[in-house]
C-alpha cells in the first residue's frame, strides 16, 4: 500500500506533501491501471468529483488538469511542475467568481 494517498479537505499527499496526485503516485496509479486508461480515468473523476466538494474555489480547468490531464500522455512527455492550488477562496472576489 502506499503512503502517497490524499489528506482531505486539501488534497496533499500524505506521503510528500504535494498536492495529489503527486508525481510518485502518478508512476504508481499508471502501473496499477497499465492496459485500462477508462478504469484509470473513472477512478481519478471519482477523486475529482470529491476535490471540487471540498475546494469549490478552485477552478474546474484546474482540477481537470491535475487530476485527470496527466493521464492521456506519456510520462516522457508531462512536464515537471506541480499545478498549485489557493488553500482558501479568495475574499476579495465576487461571490459568483468564488
Amino acid at each position: 500500500m502506499t503512503t502517497h494517498g490524499p489528506v482531505m479537505p486539501v488534497w496533499n499527499c500524505g506521503g510528500c506533501g504535494l498536492p495529489w496526485p503527486c508525481t510518485t503516485r502518478k508512476q504508481e496509479l499508471r502501473a496499477q491501471f497499465v492496459g485500462a486508461p477508462v478504469s484509470l480515468a473513472l477512478y481519478l473523476g471519482s477523486h475529482l468529483v470529491q476535490a471540487a466538494e471540498d475546494m469549490p474555489w478552485t477552478p474546474a480547468g484546474a482540477l481537470h488538469h491535475r487530476f485527470l490531464g496527466w493521464t492521456r500522455h506519456p510520462p516522457e512527455l508531462q512536464q515537471r511542475r506541480t499545478a498549485t492550488m489557493p488553500a482558501e477562496p479568495n475574499r476579495d472576489a465576487p461571490q459568483w467568481a468564488r
